[in-house]
């Protein structure tokens, strides 16, 4: 695991990146990107860098280097992911303008979007959503297991021009009927969810849809869920 900051202008705050190259990784090869907000819970709960070496291995997916970024606390995580978040517009500027080209600094990518994917549970999985939709060109792929979803999103998806273009995973699960959230609420996730799957089938073609059976909002589902994720994103380039 590498740990690399960037000191963003766009956040007024040092940012850690934690990335993970896969135990064949070598600077002869060029790799694809697949960049994880929630990013300790990804590798921690979701354990994606073993999954990471298991795929490489068995030959399942294409080279992939993972950076997973984390936040501080769930008013943070809200405020950065969520789209009426007061920092939402700042880390989505931070992910396209800092984050992906010190990937590219760094290791030896595609340097385009194909190349580069963004991964999210929850409101991560909506930040991954809606970046993508804002830049086609720098990310063309995301990774979405249960995303929150509102007017906010279904209007950027209506309005989307180039969305045609982005791979999309989109999963959620049969059980998301009641999901907490961080103002002490309950929401369902299920019903909005069925909306955009709705949206995004009928103005994109590279889609893949999932529902989890008795699926619930949490990683013992979302984990499950990754290798199906990882092997139809990662696949290939």
């Amino acid at each position: 695991m590498i740990e690399k900051q960037i000191d963003s202008r766009y956040l007024d705050e040092m940012m850690t990146l934690k990335i993970y190259q896969p135990e064949t990784y070598s600077p002869l090869y060029k790799y694809q990107i697949g960049i994880m907000q929630d990013g300790d819970d990804y590798y921690q709960l979701g354990r994606a860098a073993t999954l990471s070496d298991q795929l490489h291995e068995n030959g399942d997916i294409a080279n992939t280097i993972l950076a997973g970024i984390h936040y501080q606390n769930r008013f943070d995580r809200r405020n950065k992911y969520h789209p009426n978040g007061s920092q939402n517009s700042g880390y989505i500027k931070f992910l396209a303008h800092e984050v992906a080209p010190l990937l590219d600094d760094l290791f030896p990518t595609y340097l385009m979007g194909k190349s580069r994917t963004l991964i999210g549970d929850s409101l991560a999985g909506t930040l991954a959503l809606m970046t993508a939709l804002k830049y086609p060109n720098t990310f063309g792929n995301i990774i979405i297991q249960s995303p929150y979803v509102d007017e906010t999103v279904e209007q950027a998806v209506r309005n989307a021009t180039d969305i045609h273009s982005i791979a999309i995973y989109h999963t959620i699960g049969t059980d998301e009927t009641a999901v907490e959230t961080t103002d002490g609420s309950s929401a369902d996730f299920i019903g909005p969810n069925r909306k955009l799957n709705e949206l995004l089938k009928a103005k994109n073609t590279d889609y893949i849809y999932h529902e989890r059976a008795s699926g619930q909002h949490t990683w013992k589902y979302w984990q499950k869920d990754l290798n199906n994720a990882f092997t139809s994103i990662f696949s290939s380039i």
